[in-house]
This record gives C-alpha cells, structure tokens and sequence, in this order.
C-alpha cells in the first residue's frame, strides 16, 4: 500500500524524478545541519555565556548582602557593575517577572540556566528590548534589578550561517538543475526522433550528451536505417512481382480476347482481373507508409473530396457535421486511401456510409459508418490484420478482397501517431470505423 502511494506520488518525466532526487538530499542535509547547528549553538553556547553571566551577578548579590546599609550596598555593588557592563538598580518597585517572546529559543535557555545557577533570581525581562536583558533578583536589602546587553548572554548573528547555507544551497541547486537539464535535453531530442518516426515523419538527428545517451542514439539511428531499408526492400520486391505478374496476365488477358467467346473464356477473364486487382491492393499495402510527405491541408476539405470521388462512383455517401478550417500536418495520399478503403469496404458490405469528422485535443477522428451486417466485437482486432477475410461477418456475394482494406486504413492511422477503431453504427446500425489520426 505504501509503495503505490509512494508511485504515485512520484513524478512521472523523467526531469521531475531527477529533480526529486536531486532535491531530497540537498533539502534532508539542510534540514539536519540546521536542527544540529540550532542545538548547539542556542543551545550549548548560550548555556556557557549565561554561566559565566551567572558567576557575576551571583557576586554582586553577596556584596549586597554583605554591605552594612542600603546606601553602602548600592555604591560598592555600582563599583562592582560598572567595570562588568552591569545597570544596577536597587531597590527596585516591584521585582521582574519572566517574559520571552515565543519565538525567543534562547531566552528559554537563558531562563533555565539563571533559575538553576542563581537563588535569588525572581524573573527576567527578554520581550520589551531584543537588545536588552532584565534580570530581577532578591537581595537581603530588597529587590535588586541588573541590566545588561543581551550579547553577554546570546550569539549576535546566529542567522548568517543559516543564511549563507541557504544561499550556497539554493546556488548549487540552481546550478544543478541547468547541468541537469543540458544533460536531459539529448534524451528529448531522441524521444522526438523516435516519435516523428513512429509517425512516418523522419526528423534529422544526431546523438549528443553523456556516452549512454550517445549510444543509445546510434542504436536508434541504426534502427531506422534498418527500418527503412527493410520497408525499401520490402516495397520494391512488391513492385517487381506486380511488375513480372502483370506481363503474363496481360499476354493471358490479350490471349483470351482473341479467344472464342464462351463461358469458360469469360470465367478465365474474371479471375484474371480478380489477380490484377490483388497485385494493385498488395502493392498498396507495401507502399502504405511510403506514398507522399506530410503537408498543411484542411481535414474537412480532404474528407469532402474523398465523399465526392465515391459519389461519382455511384455510392450513396452521407456527410455529417464538419467542423471549421483548422490546418493540420497530414499525408493526404495516405490519409485519403485510407478513407477510401473504409469507405469501399462499407458500400462493398451495405447499402449506406455515412462520413463525419470530430476535433480532439491532440488528434483528428474520421468516421465512417454503413448499414451492413457489422463486425463482432470478439473479431474486430482479427479484422484490422492483414489477409483476414471474415466470411461470417461480410457478405462475400457483394464483392471481393484479400482482407487488406482494413489493415491498410490501420496501418495508415498507426503511420500517423493514431490508430484505427471499429465498432458498432448508432446512426445506421453497421459498422462505425474511426480512424484517429494524431494532430
């Protein structure tokens, strides 16, 4: 229990924590120097001071009481005071009662040291003057008060120490936290990188800072080149098959056109164009992450131009609410693909889609909603992956597909910092897709 609250209580970035740590001892060492140093200074050494206060007026009280009359006792003991910085008053009209300001930690001290070491004493006076003290004892010719400068008994400037630590800790500090920072800032340079390449925007990136730092960013860098080359290599093996298949299948197609007409003819042709259509929706797959640079564009005014291009294709396309013009940076081949895949796979699966777009804090969310038969929950993750063909929940009579649609949508968000979520249409009672794409 206490260490999840302790986890919780932690900072989460890692400049945070590393403050923390930073801050912890500097302010625990304060602490304790500070409690030790209050200990013995106003503690211990105003102890001393008032002992050896105590010795005098201890001496002063016999010569007072020694002294055969009261005019005798007041001149010998004023001898007696004056050379010691002592004020004598005798008698006094009322004997001196304690009072100390409750902030006072000494004159505590000093109280307890001259109740304990003087018999006579009946009060001290430490709240009218900071700077003087006021002492009132019993004396065989009455009540007697002394007076004396409150440095006799207490240190003058106790608080330069705790200031200068203070200070010289607050310097450290401050020093620290921009060595800290400088040391941090190659960490968010990397964190960045990693970032914008997740999101299929590469940033230039060179690693800097400690040598851990500095290893780690060229495993990323090499990383990223490996990504990249394998994702090169990977689009251009598509390319070439597309390339080398679609040279038999053309001299196939030409073949069978010059062929009689029959039913076994045209069936051939069909599955020709069905293995063309194939090698166009693999090649678009492989080419997902690589089709054009991000840009500055309006959302709405891509969503409306893809809703334009299925209307003219004879589909029944709907557009919600929009919001207003707010540029974002995205990759409009991409995106409208995208777009274009959840839209086919609704009119492919329904008679209806219906298109809106929403504004997140942080993100742009594409909905695309039909009236087909929909997806089970229990099977949407299965739908997002590559060469899934969900016969049980899609009408395969409609059309036909490899199951690249939806990962191709998926794989678009993902390239975007964002991702692709399917669920149930409330408006038409199909399939809802949301394709979130980070801003």
């Amino acid at each position: 229990m206490v260490e999840r609250w302790i986890k919780r209580m932690l900072p989460r970035g890692l400049y945070g924590r590393a403050a923390l740590i930073l801050i912890v001892p500097i302010v625990t060492i304060q602490l304790v120097v500070s409690v030790v140093f209050i200990q013995r200074h106003f503690a211990d050494v105003t102890q001393q001071m008032t002992k050896a206060l105590v010795l005098e007026l201890a001496y002063l009280t016999r010569i007072v009481d020694a002294a055969p009359d009261l005019a005798a006792a007041r001149s010998e003991a004023g001898a007696v005071a004056r050379p010691l910085e002592l004020a004598l008053t005798l008698p006094t009209d009322a004997p001196r009662e304690i009072s100390r300001r409750f902030y006072d930690l000494s004159g505590k001290t000093v109280t307890a040291t001259l109740r304990q070491g003087l018999p006579g004493f009946t009060g001290i006076d430490l709240a009218t003057d900071t700077a003087r003290v006021w002492v009132g004892i019993v004396t065989d010719k009455g009540p007697m008060e002394v007076s004396f400068n409150r440095r006799r008994v207490s240190a003058t400037n106790p608080h330069q120490l705790l200031v200068l630590m203070m200070f010289t800790s607050a310097l450290m500090t401050l020093i620290a936290f921009l060595f800290l920072r400088n040391q941090l800032r190659p960490i968010r340079r990397l964190a960045r990188a990693a970032d914008a390449f997740g999101k299929g925007r590469p940033i230039p990136y060179r690693p800097t800072g400690a040598t851990e730092v500095r290893a780690a960013g060229r495993a990323f860098l090499d990383m990223r080149a490996r990504m990249e080359r394998q994702i090169e290599q990977r689009t251009l093996m598509l390319s070439g098959v597309s390339h080398d298949l679609r040279t038999p299948l053309t001299r196939l197609k030409l073949e069978l056109s010059m062929a009689e007409d029959s039913p076994e003819t045209r069936a051939m042709l069909r599955d020709i164009n069905d293995m063309g259509r194939m090698i166009d929706t693999f090649l678009d797959f492989s080419r997902a992450d690589a089709l054009d640079d991000p840009e500055e564009l309006d959302p709405a005014a891509l969503l409306m131009r893809v809703a334009e291009r299925a209307r003219a294709g004879g589909g029944a396309v709907d557009i919600g609410a929009l919001p207003p013009a707010e540029p974002a940076s995205l990759r409009p081949m991409a995106v409208e693909r995208a777009l274009q895949n959840l839209i086919d796979n609704g009119l492919r699966h329904g008679n209806r889609v219906a298109l809106s777009l929403y504004l997140r804090p942080g993100a742009l969310v594409f909905t695309v909603e039909d009236d087909g038969p929909g997806i089970p929950e229990a099977q949407r993750e299965l739908a997002m992956q590559p060469f899934q063909r969900l016969d049980a929940a899609r009408n395969q009579n409609r059309g036909t597909g490899v199951g690249l649609g939806l990962a191709i949508a998926a794989d678009i968000a993902r390239g975007h910092g964002g991702a692709l979520h399917l669920g149930t249409s409330d408006r038409l009672g199909g399939l809802r897709a949301d394709l979130v794409l980070a801003r």
